[in-house]
């Protein structure tokens, strides 16, 4: 999916904000390299202050003048969640490829596990599951589907592409009936899920109640 869509649908942004070259360049120095990718991730919305409105943070230029020791672990960190028991990264070794993969990892060294096999597909996965967390219209609670509440939830919704790999749990999926509401699946294992789901207005939260409402058990 095109990111500016995804960030106009599910953020409600339409003139996203991006940082300067030269923001970009001190970056580059620290590193050595950029992927290209990241570069043009940063160049369009670096400072689009909506991104950061979520549960976690994205890690952009401004941030890393800010705290310098973020580059002292030598891979270049995308995400970080908010109590950084998740870090995203592309490794020092991948970071002249135009597109690598995003791993996650607490150490420096690791042991890693793989987010996403390209920075593309990271920011896509990503910039859908922290949007749930903002959306204006939602329900309070997260809710723990079966597996037959699951076959409804694919029968009657629109999976979207991205997949988010073990960001906390092995597997997170994405559905949806409009382009600006979204329901957030973790497979927790053994035929069990959780969700959280949301829409930007209360038309399109209403829509995805037809669906989602007297499913599941809040958790």
């Amino acid at each position: 999916m095109e990111l500016r869509k995804l960030v106009r649908d599910l953020y409600g942004v339409d003139q996203p904000q991006g940082c300067t070259e030269e923001e970009i360049s001190s970056i580059k120095e620290i590193f050595g390299a950029l992927p290209a990718v990241v570069e043009d991730f940063w160049r369009t919305f670096g400072r689009t202050r909506r991104l950061n409105y979520t549960q976690d943070d994205w890690i952009f230029p401004e941030q890393y003048s800010k705290q310098k020791w973020l580059a002292e672990y030598g891979n270049l960190l995308l995400l970080n969640e908010n109590q950084s028991v998740c870090l995203a990264y592309v490794r020092r070794e991948d970071l002249t490829l135009p597109d690598p993969p995003v791993y996650l990892g607490t150490e420096p060294d690791g042991p890693w596990k793989l987010a996403a096999p390209t920075v593309s597909e990271f920011l896509e996965a990503a910039l859908t599951y922290e949007a749930v967390w903002q959306l204006e219209h939602s329900p309070d609670e997260f809710y723990e589907l079966s597996a037959k509440d699951m076959e409804v939830v694919r029968s009657k919704l629109e999976k979207r592409p991205a997949v988010l790999r073990n960001w906390f749990v092995t597997e997170t999926t994405f559905y949806s009936s409009r382009p600006d509401n979204l329901v957030v699946v973790m497979d927790m294992g053994d035929g069990d899920y959780q969700a959280l789901y949301g829409g930007a207005t209360q038309e399109s939260y209403a829509a995805l109640l037809e669906v989602m409402e007297g499913l599941g058990e809040p958790i």
